[in-house]
């Protein structure tokens, strides 16, 4: 009897073990399994900004008025593809009046352009929104000369 009761207790902390161990190691195989998986999706998304990436080319005239640009998005609408450009401007000087931007082909032939007024203080940063007509497919190889 007392050997019974001695082979029952070890073989139950035994499957108490090894279910441990193994909720452990399925534990251990999903986070490996999910850094993976995020790794890969940063790794596409980088891929993809790469990808649009386009000459920027800002005017004399405006860097001399304080004018300057950081980021640059290319995104759509619902209806539309690519043909939304938001450019982060920064000013380093009071400013108002029109900015054109062109959009050009890697070949050289201009394909969109667009002015709007654009103001902004002293100090100030923001993005705004140039929507081009919905047949400029903004590429992702070829110029954004501002001015």
């Amino acid at each position: 009897m007392k050997y019974l009761f001695l082979l029952l207790t070890v073989t139950l902390l035994s499957c108490n073990w090894a279910k441990t161990k193994a909720k452990d190691t399925v534990n251990e195989a999903g986070q490996v399994a999910g850094k993976a998986g995020s790794e890969f999706v940063n790794g596409v998304a980088k891929g993809i900004e790469k990808t649009f990436q386009n000459e920027v080319v800002l005017s004399e005239d405006l860097k001399m008025k304080g004018v300057k640009t950081g980021k640059i998005i290319i995104h759509g609408s619902d209806s539309t593809v690519d043909n939304i450009l938001s450019v982060y401007f920064i000013f380093d000087k009071d400013f108002n009046q029109g900015i054109t931007i062109k959009v050009i082909s890697n070949e050289g032939q201009e394909y969109g352009r667009l002015t709007q007024i654009v103001t902004g203080r002293q100090g100030e940063a923001k993005y705004l929104d140039y929507i081009f007509d919905k047949r400029t497919n903004i590429d992702g190889r070829g110029k954004l000369q501002i001015e």
